[in-house]
């Protein structure tokens, strides 16, 4: 299934979202032009490493915790691949700009970080031993989704459904898609545990991290009407 668009009006240009796009895009363009070997020294140094912020917490490495911290953010701008980037970016266009909406520009830019740290949180509570980079915006923009199914679950999204061989534009449910969406990451995530920490692959514990956040920030904040937001 891939999804096409949502039924959601918005209100203003979404500014902040396509300024967090565009960042991305950047990151990704500089990423090409590292090469294999630097691409890596890249990640290492700028995805977040779950082993390595657990040994800083360990022994009290200030400096160790510093550069985690760091992480936390940098890591939300890199990906791994243009499957990777184009994925995450279109997700964050169909439901960011309606989040962006409800919270005003400033308020959603501070949400939008802030569920990217608690994705990538999650995965290092749940992969504390990794020493793999996790990387990639999909943390935040499950936080964006989790927004997005308290404030506009009464929306339809579209999606190119192949039925036989031919894709067909199928509407359903905001919210059906969107609980199917997080059920899928709670069953994967359930299948992976136990599994060896250096396998790699998705972080299905950050995108049940940042979509947790952001749906008990949405239910903690009072949406902006659409005057307010014109207004503002």
């Amino acid at each position: 299934m891939l999804l096409l668009k949502d039924s959601e009006e918005r209100w203003r240009f979404p500014l902040v979202t396509v300024l967090i796009i565009v960042a991305c895009g950047l990151v990704f363009w500089w990423e090409q032009r590292l090469g294999e070997a630097g691409l890596r020294q890249a990640f290492l140094r700028w995805g977040f490493v779950p082993a390595k912020a657990h040994a800083a917490l360990q022994h009290g490495d200030k400096l160790g915790i510093r550069d985690a911290v760091v992480t936390l953010f940098t890591s939300q701008f890199l990906h791994g691949g243009w499957l990777h980037v184009i994925g995450n970016l279109w997700a964050l266009w169909i439901f960011g700009d309606n989040v962006e909406d409800r919270f005003g520009r400033r308020l959603y830019l501070g949400f939008y970080l802030a569920c990217g740290v608690a994705a990538a949180v999650a995965h290092g509570l749940m992969a504390s031993t990794s020493p793999l980079p996790a990387i990639g915006a999909s943390g935040a923009i499950s936080g964006v989704m989790g927004a997005y199914l308290v404030w506009c679950w009464r929306s339809r999204v579209t999606l190119l459904v192949p039925i036989v061989i031919i894709p067909l534009p199928i509407k359903v449910p905001a919210v059906a898609y969107l609980l199917f969406w997080i059920a899928t990451q709670w069953l994967a995530a359930a299948a992976t545990l136990g599994q060896s920490v250096h396998l790699g692959g998705v972080a299905w514990w950050a995108h049940i991290g940042g979509f947790t956040c952001g749906a008990l920030g949405a239910l903690c904040v009072r949406p902006l009407t659409e005057r307010e937001a014109k207004l503002g």
